[in-house]
């Protein structure tokens, strides 16, 4: 029985990215009626930023040469360590039960939102790997980060995003599919580029339906 894991980030409660999430969830949930379906809202309830016990597991991973998931609890020995896993293993658990990943994000100064960053990071540890799992990233951004575009250097989402999964996670083909020039709805300065707006999150809409049906 396939499982979707959905998480949402954004801090607003009607947001595009949410709306591109909800169109892939929907459409994957038509398609798999006895799939599972996990929702997890790290904006509207927050993960903890790691703290020191988090660092004390990793190390004890580390030091053990550790790269069985099952047996992390066991080095979670001391109890700032214990409080630390205590937090982090539902999180994991969801995660590694999850055959599909669906993240919602919107792009906050180049980036990820604080509290996408805070659930990566708690779920996070030396050497895993969640290969053969398939990541979806939907997202808004304000601006327009396409290759060519003035400010396409200064996309730190999908290159950050990407990378991570890459290299902490083994998974190398993650998909984005991208609602660009958010901004044009509210901001006079980006008017002009309404309609270039439209256009991109029609296809986003779009994209995230058929993607959906795919996984």
């Amino acid at each position: 029985m396939p499982t979707l894991l959905h998480i949402d980030s954004s801090a607003r409660r009607t947001s595009i990215s949410r709306e591109l999430g909800a169109a892939f969830a929907d459409s994957w949930r038509a398609e798999h009626p006895d799939g599972n379906y996990i929702h997890r809202d790290v904006a509207a309830d927050p993960i903890p930023f790691i703290d020191e016990g988090w660092t004390e597991l990793c190390d004890r991973v580390l030091a053990h040469g550790s790269t069985d998931l099952d047996h992390l609890a066991e080095l979670a020995d001391t109890p700032a360590a214990a409080a630390a896993w205590a937090i982090a293993e539902p999180l994991l658990a969801e995660i590694r039960a999850a055959d599909v990943v669906l993240i919602g994000t919107p792009m906050y100064n180049y980036s990820i939102p604080a509290s996408l960053k805070a659930w990566l990071d708690q779920l996070t540890f030396p050497r895993m790997s969640l290969a053969p799992s398939r990541f979806v990233v939907v997202t808004a951004r304000g601006g327009a980060y396409t290759p060519g575009a003035p400010k396409a250097a200064f996309d730190y989402q999908e290159r950050y995003l990407r990378d991570f999964f890459a290299g902490h996670f083994a998974v190398h083909d993650t998909v984005f599919v991208n609602a660009e020039l958010v901004n044009s709805r509210q901001d006079p300065v980006l008017a002009h580029l309404r309609e270039k707006h439209d256009a991109s999150y029609a296809a986003a809409l779009d994209a995230a339906r058929r993607l959906g049906k795919e996984y």
